[in-house]
Parts: C-alpha cells; structure tokens; sequence
C-alpha cells in the first residue's frame, strides 16, 4: 500500500504530505475539494446525489490518492485512481465514456486510469501537484503496472477555439503510434473551429507531455465539464529521465 511520504519544503513552511485516502472521510473531503472546484469555480454542471460533493459510480472503485497540509488540516490535492482490476469490476474505465478505446484492449491489464485531478486554489504553485506526480508514480511502480491513461481537459470558455489550436499545434509532435489511436465519441468540431491560435496548453498537459505521454486521437467534448478532453496515453517505460530521477528514485 501507498505510504503517506512527507517531503519538507525548502521555502515554506507549509507540512505537506502525499498518500492514498485511508478512509471514508478522506475520500469524502476530496470529493469536496472536487466539487469546489469544478461546479463552484469552473461551472461544471455535476450529477451527485449529495450536495457540495462531487461523486459518480466510478467513485467508490477508485483509490484517491491526496495531498494534505497537515498544520491547515485539510486536503489541498487529489487524484483518483482506477486500477485494472477495479475498471473490470464496474465495467470498464471513465474513459471510455468518452472515447472507443478499442486498440488499446491488449493494455487493460496493465493500464491505470487517472483522473478528476484538481488542487486548491491557495496551493496552485508547484509543490501539490509534484507531490501528486510522486504518488502516482510510486503508485505504478509499486504495483508493477505499465500505462497510465487519461482525459486531460482544455476550457471551452471561447466556444472551443483555442483547445482546436492547441490540438492542432500538439498533434504531429506528440501523436501516439497508429495502433494505440482511440476515437472520441462525441468530437471536437474541428473543422467549424479556429485553429490558428497561439493557445497555451494548461499546466498539466504541459507536464504530461515533458514526461513522455502520448495524444492518443482527436479531442472529445464534454458537455457537463464545457471542457475540450485530449485522451493521453503515458507508457512509464516512456517516462522522461528527469521524472524518472525525481519520482521515482532511477539512476539508469
């Protein structure tokens, strides 16, 4: 299991920790965090049963894995983690909701998926989201899995414009090998679309990208979220070197 890792700051004091929710409460302040997030800040239109919390189906399966300060007592980071056994067991990944992931059926016993990322305002620095590179690294590592995959979302706050742009901008360079494509189900209207904007690609595709991952096929659109999702692929034999030394302790 995942320890809780403590990693003391250079230039702050704040007392953060990374680990996997150990119980109920946990997993239920990180739905807050979730929900503060993507309904209360980004207008995403959520479907939960319990007000304030953001939790699908998919949500009791899953590992969550969080970063807490622990001297404010409260959770600032969090990822879900679907493992290949739990995506079997409630029928297949989040993923697929929004893709035909076809080719990549060979993979899914090796294939992690990540999502529902997000980290608190206040902690938007660097330090949480390295914290959560971390445990998810060790995540794969110790658990001997090979890929992780994953929807990395881009506003559509301008009607879709600059996530066409920065598709187009991304897609020759990091575009996966033919036969790990997958097709989104409800795509992108690329051709009604500007695709001449210098678009900035959001910090955590940018991180993916430096550390190796692949854009498995075109963008699909997510209603509920307004969001442009790029299905990313990351096979952890791809990992960058300097991930690699960071997260995961190699030297080779």
């Amino acid at each position: 299991m995942l320890q809780k890792r403590h990693v003391p700051a250079k230039r702050a004091a704040r007392n953060l920790h990374v680990g996997l929710a150990g119980c109920e409460t946990e997993i239920i302040e990180a739905q807050k965090l979730r929900y503060r997030i993507f309904a209360d800040e980004m207008g995403a239109r959520l479907s939960s049963r319990t007000p304030g919390v953001d939790r699908d189906l998919y949500d009791s399966f899953c590992e969550h894995l969080i970063v807490r300060d622990e001297d404010a007592g409260r959770i600032v980071g969090t990822y879900r983690i679907l493992s290949p056994s739990a995506a079997r067991r409630v029928g297949g990944y989040y993923s697929e909701n929004e893709f035909d992931l076809t080719r990549l059926h060979h993979l899914r016993d090796r294939l992690v998926e990540i999502g529902r990322s997000c980290i608190d305002a206040e902690y938007r620095t660097g330090a949480v989201i390295t914290l959560l590179w971390a445990g998810l690294a060790r995540y794969m590592q110790e658990n001997g899995y090979d890929y992780l995959i994953g929807c990395a979302s881009v506003s559509m706050a301008d009607g879709g414009h600059g996530a066409a742009s920065l598709y187009n901008r991304l897609k020759d360079v990091h575009a996966s090998p033919l036969e790990y494509r997958v097709f989104p189900r409800c795509p992108l209207p690329l051709d009604r679309l500007r695709g001449d904007l210098d678009a900035e690609a959001p910090a955590l595709i940018k991180g993916y990208l430096r550390a190796g991952a692949w854009i498995c096929g075109e963008p699909a659109w997510d209603p509920d979220f307004n969001t442009a999702d790029l299905p990313i692929l990351l096979p952890m034999n791809r990992v960058d070197g300097r991930y690699a030394r960071h997260f995961l302790g190699r030297t080779d």
